[in-house]
């Protein structure tokens, strides 16, 4: 017969299995929660196209011109009126001492771009480390090893945000005074900041060889309100004769433009283009290069043409 012992084992039984069904339930509902939070950060701050458009930056920063700033402490960088600062101020700067400055200007400036350069190896690496989580982790492996993977996230953000900051060159860090005692002279307050200016790059489209000249035109993206100078370089490839080893130089232009007369026709010359070394530059290690061959000459050419159908004829 019935017992009423019997009825509770059921009960007892059907609560044992609804639990785990529930347990399952809300292990599988934490599961897809933590996979959405981690695919979500690979979305927004580690996405594939991101990351590629953080690797062009790089590469364009490592082709800028960088330059030390000399600012009153009261102006933001950017801030145009610095143009007013007294000359006086140059005249009290050390020499020596802004000598030293720009050394450790390159130093910073190269240590930056390298960090750069290694902070997004290290973003690009965490993504794959992610990614890899999230396809060969089955459930609970990725809920066992869930604190592991969300320090992870954590970390990664916190490099991010390093990138991020080290984007823009900042603050010099001077551990040295840069104006000499000059007595009951005041001195002004002042800093010192990194600078940049975007690469100088040829016009591809509007430099054009003819037969014994070439007209070379560049883009200039320069906040500078002083006319800046550039260094133009050209040189023949490949030189037949020791006369042919002269067909090279170098010139110093203030335009956007130049033409380069009495070249040799139908050859290869290269041209390249980069800022003039000036007395605020700190690092500047790049140059743009251009290959352009002048066209034949137009009298030989026809003079062969006349042979060669009398030839023929």
């Amino acid at each position: 017969g019935w017992s009423p012992l019997a009825g509770r084992g059921l009960d007892s039984l059907e609560s044992i299995f609804y639990s785990k069904e529930e347990q399952e339930h809300e292990m599988w509902r934490t599961y897809m929660e933590r996979r959405s939070v981690v695919r979500q950060f690979l979305q927004a701050d580690l996405s594939l196209p991101l990351l590629k458009r953080h690797r062009k930056r790089i590469e364009l920063l490592k082709k800028c011109s960088y330059y030390i700033e000399i600012l009153p402490k009261h102006l933001a960088l950017g801030d145009q009126n610095y143009r007013m600062l007294p000359t006086t101020m140059f005249q009290l700067i050390d020499p020596w001492r802004f000598q030293r400055m720009k050394k450790v200007g390159t130093i910073q400036t190269k240590i930056q771009l390298l960090l750069l350069t290694d902070l997004l190896e290290q973003l690009e690496r965490g993504r794959e480390e992610l990614l890899h989580f999230l396809e060969t982790y089955d459930m609970v492996t990725f809920l066992s090893r869930w604190d592991t993977i969300k320090q992870r996230l954590s970390s990664l953000s916190e490099l991010m945000d390093n990138f991020l900051a080290m984007l823009v060159p900042g603050r010099l860090h001077v551990k040295h005074r840069l104006v000499s005692d000059v007595g009951a002279t005041k001195i002004p307050h002042i800093r010192l900041v990194l600078s940049t200016q975007m690469p100088v790059m040829f016009n591809r489209k509007e430099s054009v060889a003819h037969e014994d000249w070439v007209s070379l035109k560049w883009f200039i993206t320069s906040q500078q309100t002083q006319p800046e100078q550039y260094e133009l370089r050209f040189k023949l490839l490949e030189p037949r004769t020791p006369q042919e080893r002269l067909q090279c130089g170098m010139m110093l232009v203030t335009s956007s433009m130049c033409e380069i007369r009495n070249l040799l026709p139908n050859r290869l010359y290269k041209f390249t283009i980069k800022r003039a070394e000036t007395y605020m530059l700190v690092y500047d290690q790049w140059c743009d290069t251009i290959v352009l061959k002048t066209s034949p000459d137009e009298a030989m050419e026809s003079r062969r043409l006349v042979s060669h159908s009398v030839f023929i004829w």
